[in-house]
């Protein structure tokens, strides 16, 4: 029987998974490719006997090797419209490297990626985990947590709260933004957005939710639709408005649902003599780099896209080293803050 007082060592873990002290090393330390079944074996027995705990404390444990990366296809060609995808990408893929992670990248919403395709792609090439970004189908995550391999899901929602996820507070930053605007004196704001995923309509909701927080109607609250995030479709949604209006229609503020929408829209508003911030305020959302060489400088709110990757792997290890538990799923919001720059102006 083994002393309780003294230190577990590798050679304990080997004993009780029943394996080589070698493979133990090699598990531990990712210096070799070892198979999945052989590798969970080492990892519960190391994580019963109390061993991980001291290990991850000093950061010298190597659980992840390999992961798939499940991206839809739009965020793969580098353009000044998937910035946001395109950093936290970047961010991810540094993290990777440092790390010596292999990282598999699949498009999964290609016609030929099936939602069972993804699962098979990841058993064949042996990973560790799966990170999918935006792609949050209910079908997909369902079949995914089945398969039982270790995922996360970044800037998307499970609504069924079955595998990790990761995403921007989106609805607490939205109601900030808009509180913080409606403190600047605004009180008839537009929220630009469109029929995108359930992490946009959050935002719409964080901007009704502060005009209730704050007492005021929701009829100064419009929301107003564009076809979709790209800019020039925030300049012909912003078009349509002016038209329909005649001009701004009372509004004093325009919250946009996003940086690309908030470009669109100025460069319609430029166009139609409509001066920023005199006449109207402008709020964008997502803090791409871009926004600091607007005329005026867009006031956004920032998204922490360098830290979305590196959080995502951190729960993927979680999962890993936890495997014997069962942990229930965690859905972890990261705080966004506003960058105030020259796009609005206090009124009243």
């Amino acid at each position: 029987m083994r002393d309780p007082s003294r230190k577990v060592g590798i050679k304990d873990i080997a004993e009780a998974a029943d394996v080589a002290v070698s493979t133990v090393s090699h598990v531990l330390n990712g210096t070799a490719p070892i198979s999945a079944d052989v590798r969970e074996r080492v990892l519960n027995a190391a994580n019963t006997l109390g061993y991980l705990a001291r290990r991850r404390e000093k950061a010298a444990i190597a659980v992840l090797r390999s992961v798939l990366l499940a991206v839809p296809s739009d965020t793969l060609p580098h353009n000044e419209h998937n910035l946001y995808s395109w950093t936290l990408l970047s961010a991810l893929t540094r993290e990777c490297e440092r790390r010596a992670i292999r990282v598999i990248p699949m498009e999964v919403d290609k016609p030929t990626a099936s939602r069972s395709h993804v699962v098979d792609v990841a058993r064949a090439a042996e990973v560790d985990g799966i990170l999918l970004l935006n792609e949050d189908r209910p079908e997909l995550l369902q079949e995914i947590a089945a398969s039982r391999i270790p995922a996360v899901l970044m800037n998307g929602e499970d609504h069924e709260m079955q595998v990790d996820s990761v995403t921007p507070g989106n609805r607490f930053a939205a109601r900030y933004a808009t509180n913080w605007l409606i403190g600047q004196g605004h009180r008839s704001i537009m929220h630009l957005s469109w029929e995108g995923r359930s992490t946009i309509r959050r935002r719409r909701d964080g901007f009704l939710d502060a005009f209730r927080a704050n007492g005021l109607p929701l009829d100064t609250a419009h929301v107003h639709l564009a076809e979709g995030y790209l800019p020039e479709l925030g300049a012909r949604a912003i078009e349509n408005w002016l038209d329909q209006h005649g001009g701004l229609g009372g509004i004093t503020a325009i919250f946009c649902a996003a940086d690309n929408l908030a470009l669109g829209v100025m460069t319609a508003l430029d166009r139609a003599g409509i001066r920023m911030p005199e006449d109207v305020s402008i709020v964008g959302f997502d803090g791409v780099a871009i926004g600091e060489f607007t005329a005026p400088p867009l006031t956004t709110v920032s998204v922490p896209l360098e830290h979305m990757g590196p959080t995502a792997l951190h729960l993927l290890e979680q999962r890993i080293v936890n495997a014997a538990l069962n942990p229930p799923a965690h859905r972890l919001e990261l705080g966004c803050r506003l960058t105030v720059r020259g796009s609005v102006r206090r009124i009243g």
